[in-house]
């Protein structure tokens, strides 16, 4: 061991940081506290490099060790730490033993860093959590305006499939627009709605009484939905870009997934990279990610089979793709859904879950071997199918 390794560990808090320097053999040489404005932190980086420091920690407090992480990357060899296992060895609570605890615990390698991508892969991940936090906002406030149409009276949603179909988007712009009558209304309706329910029904559905205030308060919510809308576009294409600048490979290597496009494929570079390094077999990213079933076994009996926490946005659009890969015809994924909810009864909620898994696998295995997907399923009808022409051929032969 090199008996000149110096390292730092650093307590991060909201409004200030406090610093430990420790050499081998748990010798502290410089203690200081510094506050968390840019300056400081660059006045903090400098004298961490004049003490000779080459390796620093930091516990994963909140988002306030970022621009730490950021002004000391370039200099130094860090690790991000979860405060869940600091905490678990023992050692005294204070803000300056914490960082000198934290320096100890590096110094005697018995912390590991966490998984922090390199900076376009942050960039992506800023797109495309922000996409999430649009299109729940998106959801929310459609729900938002679809309670102030009942109100009105106006009950086109219980005809329809989904409230973010053209023909309810079509009428509800008429109506934020100051048209409400229903005449003018269905004429917004496509014809297989109207055949379905009848014009009758159709024409009671989208009459109702509008006062000026309901039109500006559903016109309001009309506007915000189209600019949450409008943002998350910009942000996909945005993404996008960045996927096909830098990953372009991986980029449509994982688009030969079942149920993995565009939207998809940039969200699962946005949130792992595609560099598996960090993730040593295909089980440790699946449990990164969250989708791992705990095993709370007492006794011989299964307390708990919930999955474990996780990264809930890789575990969100990885669920998304299983539902779509469930109802792909002629697939791995659609095959194993209908014969564990048909044939062996199961939930489908599980079984989905259990497809993610599936597909998270596929995808550390595609960028660890730089291969694209392989369809066992089809490759096996593939295989029945050159069976059955042997055996026609065969046959045919018997019967000359």
């Amino acid at each position: 061991m090199d008996r000149t390794r110096t390292v730092a560990g650093l307590d991060v808090h909201k409004d200030s940081i406090y610093l430990c320097i420790m050499q081998q053999g748990g010798t502290i040489i410089f203690e200081n506290t510094y506050g968390v404005l840019t300056p400081e932190l660059r006045q903090m980086c400098v004298d961490m490099l004049e003490h000779g420091v080459t390796e620093a920690a930091m516990e994963s407090t909140a988002v306030y060790w970022i621009p730490v992480w950021n002004e000391l990357c370039g200099s130094m060899e860090l690790k991000l730490v979860n405060p869940y296992f600091i905490k678990q060895l023992p050692g005294r609570k204070s803000d300056v033993k914490d960082a000198q605890w934290i320096a100890e615990c590096l110094l005697k390698d018995l912390i590991k860093g966490s998984f922090v991508p390199e900076p376009v892969v942050q960039d992506m991940r800023k797109l495309n959590r922000r996409i999430c936090d649009l299109q729940e906002d998106t959801a929310y406030y459609s729900n938002k305006l679809d309670a102030a149409l009942q109100r009105c009276g106006f009950r086109l949603s219980n005809y329809v499939t989904t409230i973010n179909g053209k023909s309810y988007r079509k009428a509800v712009e008429a109506i934020s627009g100051g048209c409400t009558d229903p005449e003018e209304l269905v004429k917004n309706i496509h014809g297989r709605i109207v055949n379905r329910h009848g014009i009758e029904n159709i024409l009671a559905a989208v009459t109702g009484s509008f006062s000026d205030t309901d039109i500006t308060v559903i016109g309001q919510y009309w506007e915000l939905i189209a600019i949450y809308d409008r943002q998350s576009q910009e942000c996909q294409r945005q993404l996008t870009a960045l996927c096909e600048a830098h990953f372009p490979v991986e980029y449509k290597r994982l688009q030969t997934i079942p149920g993995v496009k565009e939207r998809a494929a940039t969200a699962i570079i946005a949130e792992t990279g595609v560099d598996m390094r960090m993730f040593a077999t295909a089980a440790a990213l699946v449990g990164w990610c969250g989708l791992k079933p705990r095993n709370d076994v007492s006794n011989g009996r299964y307390k708990c089979r919930r999955i474990t926490h996780g990264n809930r946005y890789l575990r969100q659009i990885l669920i998304e793709i299983s539902w779509v890969a469930s109802r792909t015809r002629n697939c791995f994924f659609s095959n194993f859904s209908y014969v564990q909810t048909t044939v062996k009864k199961k939930s489908k909620m599980k079984i989905q879950v259990a497809i993610a898994r599936k597909i998270l696998v596929a995808v550390w295995h595609m960028l660890s071997k730089q291969e694209d997907f392989i369809d066992i399923y089809l490759k096996g009808l593939e295989k029945e199918k050159e069976m059955d022409e042997k055996l026609k051929t065969l046959e045919s032969k018997a019967v000359l």
